[in-house]
């Protein structure tokens, strides 16, 4: 799909769209319940395919408006199957561990760049406990039953890894211990984990974030949960903001542990230029952050390693379609320089098949004008996008892919 966007200022309100990263934890221990509801629950693409694993593996999933009731999962009881991941890396490295409950031989498949993002954690850990472990372009097969006990777990790959073993780890018979090595990334993710863990009864004892005890022969308690609003999309809006508009974002939760929730204190630092900002536990922010440094005065960012490990290897792709807005970035193995200075683009604007590269470009466009090319990707996310920055007074125009 092919999206024009018309130079405009935003004005208006926008509710902030539910949290993804809350509603995967949410839908996940709902399921392990006897009987429970989400409510608040946005139908995304990394969602569905949450959903359609979930029902894989055994559990009763029954949807009504934005609420889904949901349990019944025994993940010891699944039969060997396939798994669906779509294009959700949450989803896989969620998924992966319940997979190991059974011993059934359980294949997960995914699309797009799903299976070029790093498994090396399981993938060794499956190897210490004799349980098959096989990965190529299209799938990743298991079989075998995870043992409790100590793990010994990289935490610079990717937290979601460890939330992964978390979920699965209370269902064991025993107590286990996931100690955490390297450079641990993105930790306010795994405390998302921990805190949606907490929500439905299960105790864990994490006050040594780097050596987690998880209680064995627990359950999953029956709860009624609403999903709250996501910061990471909610930054796309706020954006908006910076570029000469007006717009009140609500529906956010002031306490949330979202490690997105920093674009509260890093916009303020892009005004000036010459800004440093450090995405170790904000990677996700990587693209609009870049967008709006080209439209400013420019900024420095560290830590920008993890991005190449995304939908798409967003440091190189927002390098690309930054200078068909005349914008020079500097690139390093883990830092990036972005400079100021934007003019209309004289070609369309590429999607990458990356949802938030999309979105930024979209904003990056409400100052020159701009076409996109592959649009659609939003649905991964944020299905909703356009339509609600068209709510805004933004001109969008729509165009079937010739």
């Amino acid at each position: 799909m092919r999206v024009e966007i018309l130079k405009g200022n935003a004005t208006g309100k926008a509710c902030a769209p539910p949290s993804k990263s809350m509603a995967h934890r949410n839908l996940i221990c709902a399921a392990l319940s006897e009987n429970s509801t989400v409510t608040g629950v946005a139908y995304s693409e990394d969602i569905l395919a949450t959903l359609d694993c979930l029902k894989a593996l055994g559990a009763r999933v029954e949807i009504n408006g934005d609420t889904v009731t949901l349990g019944g999962l025994n993940p010891f009881a699944a039969a060997s199957g396939e798994l669906n991941c779509r294009e959700s890396g949450s989803t896989l490295r969620f998924m992966l561990p319940m997979c190991l409950l059974s011993g059934n031989r359980i294949t997960l498949f995914g699309s797009g760049r799903l299976l070029q993002r790093p498994m090396t954690v399981y993938k060794a850990l499956c190897s210490e406990q004799g349980i098959d472990f096989y990965q190529d372009d299209s799938c990743i097969r298991v079989q075998g039953r995870l043992k409790g006990g100590e793990f010994k777990v990289d935490g610079s790959v990717s937290s979601q890894f460890i939330s992964g073993l978390l979920f699965a780890c209370p269902l064991l018979s025993c107590d286990s211990v996931i100690n955490i090595t390297g450079d641990l990334q993105s930790e306010s993710y795994l405390r998302l984990t921990l805190a949606s863990l907490a929500d439905f009864g299960i105790r864990v004892d994490s006050s040594n974030i780097r050596s987690i005890k998880v209680y064995g022969n627990q359950h999953y308690q029956n709860k009624s949960i609403t999903v709250e609003g996501d910061y990471s999309n909610a930054a796309f809006l706020e954006a908006l903001n910076c570029l000469g508009g007006s717009v009140e974002v609500m529906g956010l939760k002031e306490t949330s542990l979202q490690g997105d929730k920093v674009y509260l204190e890093i916009l303020p630092k892009l005004k000036g230029g010459g800004a440093e900002i450090s995405l170790a536990d904000c990677p996700d922010l990587g693209p609009i952050l870049f967008a709006l440094a080209a439209a400013g005065k420019g900024a420095t960012f560290t830590r920008t390693r993890r991005l190449r490990i995304k939908e798409s290897d967003r440091v190189l792709c927002m390098a690309q379609e930054l200078s068909k807005f005349g914008v020079k970035m500097d690139v390093k193995e883990d830092s990036v320089t972005v400079y100021g200075g934007i003019k209309k683009p004289t070609e369309a604007i590429f999607g990458h098949n990356d949802h938030r590269i999309v979105m930024a470009m979209a904003v990056l466009s409400t100052i020159t004008g701009g076409v996109i090319e592959g649009a659609e990707a939003v649905k991964k996310s944020y299905p909703d996008f356009f339509s609600v920055i068209s709510t805004l007074g933004i001109g969008v125009k729509y165009y079937e892919a010739e």
